[in-house]
């Protein structure tokens, strides 16, 4: 900064504000954002007055640190958005996928652990979406035999994966039609 700004300096900085503020609203349509930016400008100016030039164009230095603080402040704000109530930020929040990705790896493991036909009853009927007697048929076996099978390998998938009655399971949502037995 200037060991001293003269006197003269000072007072034509002064005589500036009127016409840096008319040259503010102008730009951006907003007498208080106006006074904030001729603010903003007058500071950074006093700031650097040691870069200033005695003799040239005070005005036009200063409208140059003014235009340059409202066209910088412009391309921040355009790449911000306004989410006064968070609802901007709550549309971009996403439930993790871990837990229910993890609960599918474990109920795989419990599968493959079934006996055999326990498993492919249970992927046909449980999985796969098929009737119990579309089931049978497929198996080649009574219907009763299918829903016992079933009815045994949820129990044992249930034991193996630790799940009482009423705890949550694999969202069959997130579990697409044919994906169990695909990764069989």
């Amino acid at each position: 900064m200037l060991a001293n700004p003269s006197e003269a300096l000072k007072s034509e900085l002064l005589r500036a504000i009127p016409n840096l503020r008319a040259f503010a609203v102008s730009i951006c349509g907003n007498a208080d954002r106006a006074d904030d930016l001729v603010q903003e400008a007058l500071v950074k100016a006093w700031d650097k007055i040691d870069t200033f030039q005695e003799g040239t164009n005070l005005k036009a230095w200063l409208f140059t640190i003014l235009r340059n603080a409202y066209y910088s402040e412009l391309r921040k704000y355009k790449r911000e958005t306004a989410d006064v109530d968070g609802e901007h930020a709550a549309r971009l929040a996403s439930n993790p996928e871990q837990p229910s990705h993890m609960d599918f790896q474990e109920m795989m493991a419990a599968l493959e652990l079934l006996p055999d036909e326990q498993r492919e009853a249970l992927l046909l009927v449980g999985a796969e979406g098929f009737a119990y007697e579309q089931a049978a048929e497929i198996c080649d076996c009574a219907v009763g035999t299918i829903k016992s099978r079933v009815n045994r390998g949820r129990k044992r998938l249930a034991e193996l994966m630790h799940i009482s009655e009423g705890d949550a399971v694999v969202d069959p949502v997130t579990v697409p039609p044919g994906s169990i037995s695909a990764k069989l």
